[in-house]
């Protein structure tokens, strides 16, 4: 049976830990109304200039910008350990209404909003690479160094 959802719902909203993010963001789960197999789907709004803190998949996952003006901008990790190690900015992927990028799994990252008086939107498509999809989230400075990861 074909099931369908809204990116305008707001039916299945999903608990957001605010130690993930710099300011308020809220996400729709469309994966639980339209239940696909093999990746989650989520319909994440930044607000007030709002961004993720940096972090990791261990799947793929591809932003499709819903709304607003945004980036995504990529970092390489430079030696240390699993939690506190430098880190250096690869490339600031300016995004809006419209543009798609792909971020491999593995690869550090952060998103969001890059303009304090518009919400900025994405839907984000978690391709899974194993059973569960998992994120590995970072305190940093977002510049040189990583303090922590973020339970």
């Amino acid at each position: 049976m074909i099931k369908k959802s809204s990116i305008h719902s707001r039916a299945n909203p999903r608990k957001v830990n605010p130690a993930w993010f710099t300011g308020k963001v809220s996400m729709t789960d469309i994966s639980a109304s339209i239940k696909p197999k093999g990746h989650n789907i989520y319909h994440v709004r930044f607000e007030n200039g709002a961004r993720t803190k940096i972090h990791s998949h261990n799947g793929d996952q591809i932003l499709y910008v819903t709304s607003g003006m945004g980036s995504l901008e990529t970092f390489s990790k430079n030696g240390g350990s699993k939690e506190r190690f430098t880190i250096r900015k690869k490339q600031k992927i300016p995004l809006s209404a419209g543009d798609i990028v792909f971020i491999p799994r593995g690869m550090l990252h952060t998103h969001g909003s890059t303009n304090k008086r518009q919400i900025f939107s994405h839907i984000a498509f978690n391709i899974l690479a194993a059973r569960e999809y998992k994120t590995t989230w970072y305190e940093s400075d977002f510049k040189k160094n990583v303090l922590n990861s973020i339970r």
